[in-house]
C-alpha cells in the first residue's frame, strides 16, 4: 500500500493544503508530515502507517491527490524513458491512460514544450509494454518538478479530478458582464453532478443573487432558464435585465429576506467570511431557500483557520437540520474558496 500522497493545490496556498491533510489524517488516527515549498502549488504527505480513505471532495485546498510510487525520480537527460518504464512495472499495475502534468505556476508551465514532445514516445512505449490498458481501473500521473524530476503516482477516477492538473479550465463566455461568471459555473460543474444540475437548474426554479452587480453570476443562472431576484445598490448589465427573467432590488443584502422561499441563494459580496457564512446559513435555516453557493474572502493568515470557523457556524446555525456542505478552493477563485450548502 502506498504511503505518501502528492496534492495539487494553488500556488500560494501550500501551508494550507499541508495544514488540511495532516489535520484530516489525524482525526482518521494515522500520523504524518507533509512537505510543502511556498509558491511551488504542490505538497507531498508521508507516513508510516497505510494512508486512511481520504476522498478528495472533502479536501478543500487541493485540486488533485494522487498516490505515490515512492520518492521522486531524478532522470537522465539522455534516457529519460527507462527509468519511468522501470517505475511503471514496479508498480504492478495497469493504467486506463498516462497524464503529463507540473504545478500551476509559471516555471512549470515552461515545461508545456518539453512534454507536449516527450508524451508521444513515452505513451507508445508504455503501449507497447501493456502497461496502459483502456479497462484499467487507475490512471497514471507523471508530475514533473523540471524536465529531470519527476513524481510518479495514480489515481482511481471514481476519487479524483477527472480535469488535467485538476483545473477546470473554462472559457469566458462573451456575452457575459464579468469574468465572476466563471467561479459559478466552475462551482455547478465541481459540486454537482449532471442529474442534479438538470432538476437543480431549470426553468421553475428560483433564485436569489446577493450582490449581484453587474451580473457574472445571475447571468450563469438565467441562462439555465431560472427566475433571478439580483440584490445590489449598483447597476446590473442592462442585456442582462432585458431577459426579463431578472428583477434588481437596490436593497442591503444582509436585511434582504425573499417574500416566498426560494431554490437557490447565490452570493459573491466582498465582507467578512464569518458574516457570509452566518447569513447564507441563516436563509437555510429560516426555510428562505433549499440550496446555496457562496464565495468566502480569506484573510492573508491563518486562511485554513477561517474556514474551519465558518463551518462550525454553519453547523451551530443548521443545528440538527440534516445538510451537506462542500469547500474547495476553485481554479477560478483566487483568494478565496467556495461553498456549497444544501438543504437534505
Amino acid at each position: 500500500m502506498p504511503t505518501s500522497l502528492l496534492l495539487y493545490c494553488r500556488a500560494g496556498f501550500e501551508k494550507e493544503a499541508a495544514t488540511e491533510i495532516q489535520q484530516a489524517a489525524g482525526q482518521r488516527g494515522v500520523a504524518g508530515f507533509a512537505k510543502a515549498m511556498a509558491d511551488s502549488g504542490y505538497v507531498v504527505f508521508q507516513t508510516h502507517d497505510e494512508l486512511p480513505a481520504l476522498p478528495l471532495r472533502e479536501l478543500m485546498f487541493a485540486r488533485q491527490r494522487i498516490y505515490l510510487h515512492g520518492d521522486k525520480l531524478t532522470l537522465d537527460a539522455g534516457d529519460r524513458i527507462t527509468p519511468l518504464l522501470e517505475a511503471v512495472h514496479a508498480s504492478g499495475s495497469q493504467y486506463r491512460e498516462v497524464r503529463m502534468e507540473t504545478a500551476d505556476t509559471n516555471d512549470a508551465k515552461s515545461l508545456a514544450g518539453f512534454l507536449k514532445k516527450f508524451s508521444a514516445p513515452l505513451t507508445s512505449v508504455l503501449t507497447k509494454q501493456r502497461l496502459l490498458f483502456r479497462k484499467a481501473d487507475k490512471t497514471l500521473h507523471l508530475f514533473f518538478l523540471n524536465s529531470t524530476e519527476v513524481y510518479v503516482g495514480w489515481s482511481v477516477p471514481d476519487d479524483a479530478s477527472p480535469w488535467e492538473g485538476g483545473i477546470l479550465r473554462l472559457k469566458s463566455p462573451a456575452e457575459a458582464p464579468s469574468r465572476s461568471t466563471l467561479k459559478l459555473e466552475e462551482a455547478f460543474l465541481t459540486f454537482l453532478d449532471q442529474p442534479t444540475r438538470d432538476d437543480w437548474l431549470r426553468e421553475g426554479r428560483t433564485a436569489v443573487d446577493l450582490g449581484a452587480a453587474p451580473g457574472g453570476w445571475t447571468w450563469q443562472l438565467v441562462k439555465r432558464g431560472l427566475l433571478v431576484t439580483a440584490i445590489d445598490n449598483g447597476a446590473m448589465d442592462a442585456k442582462l435585465m432585458a431577459s426579463g427573467q431578472v428583477e434588481h432590488l437596490r436593497v442591503d443584502g444582509f436585511r434582504y429576506t425573499p417574500p416566498r422561499p426560494v431554490t437557490w441563494v447565490v452570493c459573491d459580496m466582498i465582507e467578512k467570511p464569518a458574516r457570509i457564512a452566518e447569513l447564507i446559513a441563516q436563509w437555510l435555516a429560516a426555510g428562505h431557500a433549499q440550496r446555496a453557493i457562496f464565495n468566502l474572502k480569506l484573510p492573508m493568515k491563518k486562511r485554513f483557520e477561517e474556514v474551519q470557523y465558518c463551518l462550525d457556524i454553519i453547523a451551530d446555525i443548521l443545528g440538527d437540520k440534516p445538510h451537506r456542505v462542500e469547500v474547495k478552493q476553485l481554479y477560478h477563485d483566487r483568494e478565496e474558496v467556495t461553498v456549497y450548502l444544501g438543504l437534505l
